[in-house]
């Protein structure tokens, strides 16, 4: 019955997610149906539109209250729902802050993760400590449990302290109680005011800045893109180092953050069921099965084109798809039937995939990291100034 459940809802996103990413009027948008459920969506916005300011006015005059915890807090986030690449980029300021010493944990909601009944959550009189993803020696639960970024996280940060709730006031306070962490990362932390930050990091995706300028569920803002004014720090990711016209439109909604433009590039082909990796190089002139389960798909399939890669069919599920072991053994038979020399997925993907002893084609996943283009010399120096330079928030931050 649950797994019926999410496919209803998988079916759901894939009909109107390309509706509400789509740029342009209305009026573009053929059919009776297709227009209806537009116009319901852009009346519900209106009213998420008016629970965010009110919510934000609340914290502002002190209503809600924002709880300090004493230590470094760290926010990383974004204005839209999805496809900024933010898990890399909380992956590289925790690994940095690492090797500067710091006692790091990254703080996470745990998206579409393995929860208890609502109602059982609701009704509870217990007081639930966070989910131990890793304690910083070892990866203690699994992503279905975790989190898919989570987990991820978690098994590429040895040293590095992972933690799922979505109360993050309390998991804060408990790795700074239980593991003595010094500096919280806060993932996917823009929209959560609870806990203070101490700066905020916000990412903006090059290649879909702000969608098509709509807030949930019409659009994938999360809030209207005037409030970029409260990040410290704004990432231009997926970019190509020429950026002029998107950063004269942030300096407009933003004149005191600095901004750093970064690209995803990709590093290697790992394994997912064998130790045999490969180079980028490997991928040239051989023909692919490209499958993924993420937001935005097409870059990493234009990943692969990049190196030469011959896309001889592109499987996509919903965003955080959770795999069942026949599906995942029909998408490798199928790359075996058409002739493909491998399943080509993503990293995200692969933390989902069941265990299988064996597979008629290798699957690899593609690693991708970060690189600096312009603002920073390297990652390195971006952290320092950022995690280390005296904390003073701006005063348009909270306006």
């Amino acid at each position: 019955m649950a797994r019926s459940r999410v496919r209803l809802i998988e079916r759901l996103e894939s009909f109107v997610i390309p509706l509400i990413q789509q740029e342009g009027a209305d009026r573009a948008v053929v059919g009776f149906w297709p227009k209806a459920l537009l116009a319901v969506l852009k009346g519900i916005s209106k009213i998420y539109g008016a629970i965010v300011w009110l919510r934000m006015w609340f914290f502002r005059i002190g209503v809600l209250r924002r709880w300090p915890l004493g230590c470094q807090v760290i926010s990383v986030g974004n204005v839209t729902a999805g496809g900024t690449g933010k898990t890399p980029v909380v992956e590289i300021f925790a690994r940095e802050l690492t090797k500067e010493g710091r006692k790091v944990a990254i703080l996470s909601r745990g998206y579409r993760r393995k929860e208890k009944p609502f109602l059982q959550r609701l009704f509870s009189d217990t007081i639930e400590p966070p989910l131990v993803v890793s304690d910083g020696r070892r990866v203690l639960l699994d992503s279905e449990t975790g989190g898919d970024e989570p987990y991820m996280l978690a098994s590429n940060l040895p040293g590095v302290v992972v933690l799922v709730d979505r109360n993050r006031v309390k998991s804060g306070r408990y790795a700074i109680r239980k593991f003595g962490c010094d500096t919280l990362v806060l993932d996917d932390g823009f929209q959560y005011q609870r806990l203070r930050h101490s700066h905020d990091i916000v990412l903006v995706d090059k290649t879909n800045p702000f969608g098509n300028g709509y807030l949930l569920p019409r659009g994938v803002l999360r809030e209207g893109i005037q409030n970029l004014r409260r990040a410290d720090f704004i990432f231009i990711t997926k970019s190509d180092g020429n950026s002029d016209a998107l950063r004269a439109k942030i300096r407009k909604l933003n004149n005191h953050a600095e901004i750093i433009e970064c690209r995803h590039a990709p590093k290697r082909l790992k394994n997912v069921y064998g130790k045999a990796n490969r180079d980028l190089s490997w991928l040239a002139g051989k023909k692919v099965l490209a499958l993924s389960g993420i937001a935005v798909p097409q870059s990493f399939e234009g990943f692969l084109r990049g190196y030469g890669a011959d896309l001889v069919e592109c499987v996509r599920y919903a965003d955080h798809h959770r795999y069942a072991t026949q599906e995942v053994i029909n998408v490798v038979n199928r790359a075996a039937d058409l002739g493909c020399d491998a399943v080509i997925t993503t990293e995200k993907d692969a933390v989902r995939f069941p265990r299988l002893a064996s597979v008629a084609v290798p699957v690899y996943y593609l690693r991708i990291e970060i690189e600096i283009l312009k603002g920073a010399e390297n990652f390195h120096e971006a952290v320092s100034h950022i995690c280390f330079k005296p904390f003073k928030r701006h005063p348009d931050a909270d306006r």
